[in-house]
């Protein structure tokens, strides 16, 4: 779908009143019972859409953000079925007013804050021990100016011009099967009945802002890619009093050079010559908390896990609880010998087979070794 901005032709930053301008000259102009050309009430549509969008300053500040995916997923209203646009031009170009229509306005009561979304990167120590992170968020807040309001100091609310303060619109439709009325909300008011008469200039009328802010978060620790983390009240202010949404901040882990995650164990491999396998040794090992001393027993065979006690994860939610660090031995075996160390190894080959088989000790080196 076209850029909301590019519908309307204004520029990104445009205000309130610029956004309803621009709407009103292109519904006029795209309008159906206007414009007779092909693709016209498409292009209507797409302009109502737009409008619809950019005039809320919640939507409009999901949309700036995210773009089209930032409203999820939402599609243009069905015309045919809403009846909304057609007594929005009703009401532009012929003047009614709708100060008898049928029930009274709609009055608009607190609205929460939507909540907002935070992608965050950290690394594999911080999300196995757990950090402070500052980051940067836009959201919106209560304008400090109006307070919220919306009006300029010293001027309130004035009843809607465009619905007479009914907060209604209705359009007459003659059919072949007679007269129907469709009332739907005022476009303008949007069914409160009342307008800003004198908007503050720091928000437009509008009653919130977009700012940044910083915001420390705290990352517990054991947290993983996928952990959602909730901080309370920092997603958009609500509109008219209501309460703030809140800011939900998505965790990715990056990993760790030789270091594997499994749940709250940690995986690594370590690779051993054929000596420290038959004899045993104590080797050190990169582990979370650094260096640790791991024994080897003597005749530790190829594929052996060995296990260092609660050096994983802690555990998300109980710290003190931790998982273990897994260690995969693998056996490195010689290619050459010099000829003392075959000397060596075929006395030792010969003497390990006289012990225990009757096969004379050509029968293979290594099979002598560790049959």
């Amino acid at each position: 779908m076209a850029d909301y901005y590019d519908l309307l032709g204004t520029a990104r930053d445009a205000d309130p009143d610029t956004l309803k301008r621009a709407y009103r000259r292109m519904a006029r102009q795209y309008h159906p019972d206007v414009n007779k050309d092909p693709g016209a009430e498409d292009k209507f549509k797409e302009i109502g859409r737009a409008y619809e969008v950019l005039s809320d300053p919640q939507t409009r500040a999901r949309y700036d953000q995210f773009g089209e995916a930032g409203l999820g997923g939402g599609g243009a209203p069905d015309m045919g079925d809403m009846g909304g646009f057609a007594d929005l031009f009703e009401t532009f170009f012929s003047g009614f007013g709708g100060a008898g229509a049928g029930a009274g306005p709609r009055r608009r009561g607190p609205r929460q804050g939507d909540d907002l979304r935070l992608d965050l990167t950290i690394n594999f120590q911080e999300a196995v021990f757990g950090i402070e992170k500052e980051v940067q968020i836009r959201h919106l807040e209560t304008c400090s100016t109006c307070q919220g309001s919306g009006a300029k100091a010293g001027s309130g609310p004035t009843s809607c011009g465009t619905c007479g303060g009914a907060g209604q619109v209705r359009r007459a439709t003659r059919t072949p099967f007679g007269s129907f009325t469709q009332v739907a909300a005022c476009p303008t008011c949007e069914g409160s009945g009342q307008v800003i008469a004198d908007p503050c200039g720091a928000c437009g009328g509008q009653g919130l802002q977009q700012v940044r802010k910083k915001l420390r978060i705290n990352i517990p620790a054991g947290v993983d890619s996928g952990t959602r983390l909730r901080v309370a009240n920092e997603g958009n202010a609500g509109q008219r009093g209501g309460p703030a949404g809140d800011l939900y901040v998505f965790l990715s882990v990056q990993s760790a050079a030789g270091l594997r995650r499994d749940g709250i164990n940690i995986h690594s491999e370590v690779t051993l010559n054929y000596l420290q396998a038959i004899l045993g040794d104590t080797i050190e090992v990169d582990t979370v908390d650094g260096q640790e001393s791991l024994e080897i027993p003597a005749g530790t065979q190829p594929g052996a896990v060995l296990t260092l006690q609660s050096k994983g994860v802690p555990k998300l939610g109980n710290p003190v609880a931790r998982g273990n660090h897994l260690v995969s031995i693998k056996v490195q075996l010689p290619t050459k010998l010099n000829a003392e160390e075959r000397e060596l190894l075929e006395q030792l080959a010969g003497h390990h087979t006289n012990k225990g088989h009757k096969h004379p000790h050509k029968s293979g080196l290594f099979g002598g070794l560790f049959g």
